[in-house]
């Protein structure tokens, strides 16, 4: 049995109820961590629960209102007094030309997408302990001009420069701030938030797989696997980086997954 890199850590999964939030989740807790995930299905909850085990706890919040992350820090306060570890992960993803964005658009996503991991990791501050890590998410749709994506990709980009000025605002806490920006990797996402079919989904990951180099599209565990490295005393002297975790497809993207 390989020994628990995070045993008695204590860490918070946003979104982690599906899709690479789950994946992060489950490995987090596979590693010796106590994880609370948090999102806005208690069903949907109550069934990731049952996949990550007995080391979790689910609460339901909306990352995008600041006074639910100040309540979920205060249940963790509470039942475990600290915290160790941040995977700010919730988000989504949806696609629309420049010209047809509207206000009402680009603020639900960027509510989202950036206030919720800035309130996010504000929430949890006082009750982070010295030497933590916060893993935030980005994309590598920040990096590649991905048409249809304006949006979604500002809202991206915007994550790195958020855990850049974080890097040198908690240095005095010996906090690392690093970010995640995953590929291609199908997940209950593509359906139920991006509205397409199952078959939809299968052409769109072929067509993605001829273009990364390792050959094939990722999957959720391997996101999960990223944010173990990050959280865990191996990337120790790792602090401010993005990690891209795409099979190298950011490397020779070709615009052409419109």
């Amino acid at each position: 049995m390989s020994v628990q890199t995070l045993k008695g850590k204590v860490a918070l999964v946003t979104g982690g109820g599906t899709g690479l939030g789950l994946g992060g989740a489950k490995r987090l807790a596979e590693e010796g961590a106590f994880v609370y995930i948090v999102g806005r299905r208690q069903n949907v909850l109550n069934e990731a629960i049952k996949q990550i085990g007995p080391n979790a706890r689910a609460i339901v919040a909306d990352v995008s209102r600041k006074e639910e992350m100040v309540n979920v820090a205060s249940v963790i306060q509470q039942e475990k007094g600290h915290l160790d570890i941040i995977f700010s992960n919730a988000g989504y993803c949806i696609g629309k030309k420049l010209e047809e964005v509207s206000e009402e658009f680009f603020d639900n996503m960027l509510n989202v997408n950036l206030k919720g991991q800035l309130f996010t990791v504000q929430a949890m501050l006082p009750i982070m302990n010295a030497g933590g890590s916060i893993i935030l998410t980005s994309s590598m749709t920040a990096f590649i001009g991905l048409p249809e994506y304006t949006t979604y990709a500002a809202s991206k980009a915007a994550v790195i420069g958020m855990a850049r000025v974080w890097t040198t605002e908690l240095k005095s806490r010996n906090i690392r701030v690093n970010v995640i920006s995953p590929g291609a990797i199908p997940t209950e996402g593509y359906e139920t938030i991006q509205g397409m079919t199952p078959e939809q989904v299968e052409a769109f990951a072929s067509k993605c797989a001829a273009e990364i180099p390792v050959g094939r599209v990722g999957r959720a565990d391997e996101i999960g696997d990223g944010v173990v490295f990050l959280a865990s005393d191996a990337s120790s002297f790792i602090n401010g980086i993005n990690l891209t975790i795409d099979g190298g497809q950011t490397q020779v993207y070709a615009g052409n997954l419109s």
